[in-house]
């Protein structure tokens, strides 16, 4: 093994003895929950063959559709090697409130913080918002001191005052306290110290500290994200536990792996201690894997777009790394400031419920019916028309064989058809024109995300490659790529549980960042007043060394680390920074020259005799895990014969040759229309548009 940074390439035998995964010729099993379905992706070895699942979600119990997805691949705790988890437990818990009861300790002056934030508008129109924080002003206490920007202490700390606050504290029915100081970045003394003299008083308390998971100055955002960590800690370690217990008794011997936001996986035991990177933890998989296949596939440009039970989500990547947020906007001036793949989420996925508004005006979503009730014609008490209804009604789907059912279960054609001709009658629509409406609206709103995404970007959506995924994706894509001008959609091999997939192949990340403001001066003159070279490389290296202890602490069968170091910086005076990957002990004139051709990469311009700052430095600490690939499918460019046809409708009723995903050989060639089934979805070839199977085995579609 080796470990890879910027500065050089070093032999590594760290974790040679540590590995808690398993031995890598075992299996691999990546599951996601889902807000409908719970995948499951598996790769047996030696021989590479894969195995999907997909079983219902338990929104009651995360953990039980877990268990139920490994049953369903009639799995035993002995045969697995490894397991790797995405999962929306921290997502829903911020979307229905339901996390922990917190009080926020801040320096005196500043309870408030949470109101003050960044001036912001959730609405186009007007000024108004209503905020909703997650800690309420009565939870929120000050105490008397002050560091100032450079670390200095101005006022010390009243720790009388903190021991009488958390006597005070303990009879609030608490479990996390989170600290957050103004100027902690640059001196975490007094915030460690209060951590201290709470845990002195009530071990028991998850108490979070701003500058453990943010060492940044701007004091609003460092505060809302450590909330942010408080109100999801104690929810997320019980997960954890709770699923550790689980895979115990059922005989799993190793720890479990769990997807962050950045693309990055961590141990679940240390879930909890990084709640706030869980947020978009089962998206960020499938941008993962859909940007990693994409590039094996040679495409450069890609759009991923993950169409599941429940929502659509899109995402951007270029040259095989996908778009990176800087800050994310979980709810009104609710934001988190911690790396995470930009990922853009909709209410519009095959259960979201199609209803007439007040105007009249057919609408999709967001309400979806989830896995239970579910759509329609899942049988189990649904009553509302849903997307996946409208597929049915259209004849898209095969109802006798629907994907994450047993082989027994058969949809509810007429309970479909009664649900979408009811809704058709409200509008005055027949049966197929109520239905067709449904998948117009929300293919209108998934492409709307998709312009909005890139657009805003100076970048033309025509230009990329759709990835589509997900257990509703390929029902859609050709209607995408027609309403956007795309030319070309891939399909990967199993796009049903690509997220899940995305967990098994993913590699450990950790992130570090801290706010340094070193004056860099300007290219004319070349002046580095005040810059640091030593002490800036101090910082990359403790940031480094911290990566490696972390990724130590994951105990983690390892093929390689990689170490990569960032800067932020900007022309002196403005207010968004760039961010530009450097080399550790780069100096000021190098670091100019670096900054300026990646903005002038970006603008198509450059600020002669401004000066620039390094506001950030920033590194990130990759754990390469072992991979192997699965063996491509056998070539042979003669198209198979269809196994059926059925009916489907697409302006009209036609009959439509179905194919099985397995038939198809590298090389094989068809023009639509044309329905692709296999066992995690389904795929709809509109008419005129052309299928190949490229030489991994995914299907390329292209318009004419």
């Amino acid at each position: 093994a080796v470990r890879v940074a910027r500065s050089g390439v070093f032999p590594l035998t760290l974790w040679s003895k540590l590995s808690t995964i398993g031995p890598v010729e075992s299996s691999l099993v990546g599951i996601d929950v889902g807000g409908t379905f719970t995948d499951l992706y598996m790769r047996q070895e030696p021989d590479g063959i894969p195995r999907v699942v997909k079983v219902p979600s338990t929104p009651q119990d995360p953990s039980i559709g877990v268990l139920d997805a490994l049953a369903a691949a009639k799995l035993e705790g002995g045969d697995v090697g490894g397991l790797l988890h995405g999962t929306t437990i921290a997502t829903n818990a911020l979307i229905e409130r339901r996390g922990a009861r917190c009080a926020l300790i801040t320096t005196h002056g500043f309870r408030d913080i949470l109101e003050l934030g960044r001036r912001d508008r959730p609405h186009i129109y007007g000024l108004t918002g209503q905020q909703n924080p997650l800690i309420p002003r009565d939870q929120r206490w000050e105490v008397y001191e002050r560091i100032d920007h450079l670390g200095r202490i101005l006022v010390p700390l009243d720790e009388q005052q903190v021991h009488n606050l958390a006597d005070a504290l303990v009879d609030e029915s608490l479990e996390a306290i989170v600290v957050s100081l103004l100027h902690s970045y640059a001196n975490p003394a007094h915030e460690e110290r209060i951590r201290e003299l709470l845990l002195g008083v009530k071990p028991e308390w998850h108490v979070v500290t701003s500058n453990s998971v943010l060492r940044e100055y701007y004091e609003f955002e460092r505060t809302s994200t450590a909330v942010v960590q408080g109100y999801l800690q104690p929810l997320v370690d019980r997960y954890a536990q709770h699923l550790g217990e689980r895979l115990s008794n059922w005989g799993f011997e190793h720890d479990a792996l769990v997807m962050q936001s950045n693309g990055g996986l961590i141990p679940a035991r240390r879930a909890g201690e990084l709640a706030v990177n869980m947020i978009r933890s089962g998206p960020a998989a499938g941008v993962i894997a859909a940007t990693s296949i994409a590039a094996d596939a040679g495409f450069s440009k890609v759009i991923t777009g993950d169409m599941g039970g429940t929502s659509f989500d899109v995402a951007i990547s270029l040259d095989g790394r996908p778009h990176e947020a800087e800050t994310t906007l979980l709810d009104f001036r609710i934001p988190v400031r911690v790396p995470m793949l930009d990922v853009r989420t909709i209410g519009a996925g095959g259960g979201s419920i199609a209803w007439v508004d007040r105007g009249g005006i057919l609408q999709v979503g967001p309400q979806s019916a989830g896995s239970y009730p579910g759509p329609v014609a899942f049988g189990r008490g649904g009553t509302e028309p849903t997307v996946t209804d409208a597929n049915v009604v259209l004849g898209r789907i095969n109802a006798d064989h629907p994907i994450g059912e047993d082989e027994s279960a058969r949809l509810d054609v007429e309970g479909a058809r009664r649900a979408v001709g009811e809704l058709g009658a409200e509008l005055e629509l027949g049966l197929e024109e109520a239905a067709l409406a449904i998948l117009a609206v929300v293919n209108t709103r998934m492409a709307g995300e998709i312009r909005l995404l890139t657009l805003e970007r100076g970048l033309d959506p025509r230009d990329f490659t759709l990835v589509q995924f997900g257990g509703g994706g390929p029902l859609h894509g050709s209607a995408l790529m027609r309403d956007i001008g795309l030319k070309t959609m891939l399909l990967p091999r199993f796009p049903g549980v690509l997220c899940a997939l995305g967990c098994a192949v993913a590699d450990l990340r950790h992130d570090f960042s801290q706010t340094v403001n070193l004056w860099l001066g300007t290219v004319e003159s070349g002046e580095e007043i005040g810059f640091d070279a030593r002490g800036l490389a101090a910082i990359f290296a403790e940031q480094r060394g911290q990566g490696e202890r972390e990724l130590e602490r994951d105990g983690v069968e390892l093929e390689a680390v990689e170490v990569h170091h960032y800067a932020d910086m900007a022309y002196e005076g403005q207010v968004h920074r760039m961010r530009v990957e450097v080399d550790f002990g780069w100096g000021a004139e190098q670091l100019r020259n670096a900054f300026i051709a990646d903005y002038e990469r970006e603008y198509g311009t450059v600020l002669p005799g401004a000066a620039i700052t390094l506001v950030n430095a920033r590194t990130i600490v990759v754990g390469r895990r072992p991979q192997r690939r699965s063996e491509s499918p056998a070539g042979g460019k003669q198209a198979p014969a269809a196994r059926f046809a059925r009916r489907v409708y697409f302006d009209q009723w036609l009959e439509t040759p179905v194919y099985v995903r397995e038939d198809l050989s590298v090389g094989a060639e068809l023009t639509g229309p044309l329905i692709i089934e296999q066992a995690d979805t389904t795929t709809v070839v509109d008419p005129g548009l052309t299928v190949r199977v490229d030489r991994v085995g995914n299907l390329l579609v292209t318009l004419p």
